[in-house]
């Protein structure tokens, strides 16, 4: 090999060799490409309000009517004459009778948690839910999540126990007003109600017959 050829090759070993090392730094530097899998965060569970009437209620402190969106841990009040209730889907349903405060908690695991400050609910849970009502004075019943359940609580204001009637005090949005919604007509009770009615009626009958018997037949 001739003395020009010698340096020709040298000249491209050292080409080659800075070649190499530049293309070696730039990727010592170049930044790690993303091998991680996006994971979506789960959706938060939220249920439905519905009003009686479509009438506001009150919750966390803002007005609220049908169709807006309870998330948990909202506390819910309702005025006088307006039942309302929140539709929990898969989990179930909870009524809500007027002139009630409580907070409610549910999740995506099948819990349903109603804090009863006063007033009446009616909680209705499906299979594989676990459903409680709970009072200032502790636990008020719970629910089998191995099948349906129903739970009745009122507890009105300055009471040390609860007790039930909700749907007497017509707890949900569909719950009719009126006398018996009310508890019965001028405020004396559904029982009551019915006993006046039937007298009334009674006494209805007796004069249209005594009426008949004075007249004379045709």
């Amino acid at each position: 090999m001739s003395p020009r050829q010698q340096k020709a090759f040298k000249a491209l070993a050292v080409f080659l060799a800075f070649s190499f090392a530049q293309v070696y730094v730039q990727t010592s530097f170049a930044d790690p490409v993303p091998t991680g899998t996006f994971v979506p965060l789960p959706q938060q569970f939220v249920a439905r309000l519905a009003t009686r009437g479509n009438q506001p209620i009150t919750v966390n402190g803002a007005s609220a009517s049908g169709g807006a969106t309870i998330l948990t841990g909202a506390t819910i009040e309702t005025p006088d004459q307006v039942g309302a209730t929140v539709n929990l889907g898969s989990l179930g349903t909870l009524d809500i009778a007027p002139n009630t405060k409580l907070t409610l908690e549910f999740d995506n695991n099948g819990n349903v948690k109603v804090k009863l400050i006063s007033g009446c609910v009616l909680l209705k849970t499906k299979k594989g839910t676990n459903g409680e009502i709970e009072v200032p004075t502790g636990s008020a019943g719970k629910t089998d999540k191995k099948k349906a359940g129903v739970l009745d609580v009122c507890f009105p204001v300055g009471a040390t126990a609860p007790s039930s009637g909700a749907a007497a005090a017509g707890a949900g949005a569909g719950a009719a007003a009126g006398a018996a919604a009310a508890g019965g007509l001028f405020g004396l009770g559904v029982p009551a109600t019915v006993a006046i009615l039937g007298a009334i009626g009674g006494v209805t009958t007796a004069i249209i017959v005594g009426n008949h018997g004075s007249n004379p037949s045709p």
